[in-house]
């Protein structure tokens, strides 16, 4: 979405996807993406162990509120591989992901906050560790170039002030 197009005052993303010409404050600290699944979901089916063998697997894919369908990416020592990935059920809701992995009608790629429980008792497994790389996680961005409403600066302040929020201006 295009916040200024829109005539939003900010968005909030991934870091990572803020636009280079905008003013971008990060907040919440570090995001991990994983690819999780149940060892039920798993049991006899061939390994995962290049982000490729998922294309052989049946994934559980996120809706955004855009209306496109998220793309999984992984990295690797400079080597960057990015996913749409096959599957008949899309969410769009990251609880729901983990449910439905859990369940085991599939592999998910979530933050891994949203797993931790699943993992934690064994019911999820993770996959692709190495691959799957810490992102610079959520930021608040807007323009620079307008007008900043009093109550937009101090929820800006306020992020700033954060302990994991970061002042990054001109990505």
């Amino acid at each position: 979405m295009d916040i200024v197009a829109e005539n939003f005052d900010a968005g909030v993303r991934l870091y990572d996807a803020v636009p280079a010409d905008m003013i971008a404050v990060r907040f919440g600290g570090d995001v991990r993406f994983i690819a999780t699944a149940s060892t039920d979901y798993l049991q006899g089916r061939l390994p995962v162990t290049t982000p490729d063998d998922l294309t052989h697997h049946t994934c559980i894919r996120q809706r955004l509120p855009s209306g496109k369908r998220y793309r999984w990416e992984f990295s690797r020592l400079g080597e960057e591989f990015v996913l749409d990935p096959p599957g008949a059920l899309t969410l769009d809701d990251n609880d729901l992901l983990v449910q439905a992995a859990m369940a085991g009608l599939g592999i998910a790629y979530v933050p891994e906050s949203f797993a931790h429980a699943g993992l934690a008792s064994g019911r999820l497994v993770r996959l692709l560790p190495d691959w799957c790389p810490p992102s610079l996680g959520l930021a608040l961005y807007y323009p620079g170039n307008r007008y900043i409403p009093a109550t937009l600066r101090a929820f800006i302040d306020l992020l700033k002030d954060e302990p994991n929020g970061a002042d990054l201006a001109g990505k």
